[in-house]
């Protein structure tokens, strides 16, 4: 997953919630602005407020390990 697949699915669930940006922004706790940027898939967003974004939603991010670390 990248950027601009967390960004379109913020998106997604923000309108299937019928929020508008603003209202995200209010009960992430993040700007307006910030809520602009991940939508839009900006690449510097910073994942702190993304992960408060995600939990305003209900939603959850899940990293996988596509490979096995070895000592």
């Amino acid at each position: 997953m990248d950027v601009q697949q967390i960004g379109n699915a913020v998106r997604d669930a923000r309108r299937t919630m019928g929020l508008r940006q603003d209202q995200l922004a209010g009960a992430a706790g993040v700007g307006l602005r910030f809520i602009v940027d991940l939508e839009a898939g900006k690449a510097t967003i910073q994942l702190g407020k993304t992960i408060q974004v995600l939990e305003a939603l209900g939603c959850h991010l899940r990293v996988d390990s596509r490979a096995v670390l070895r000592s």
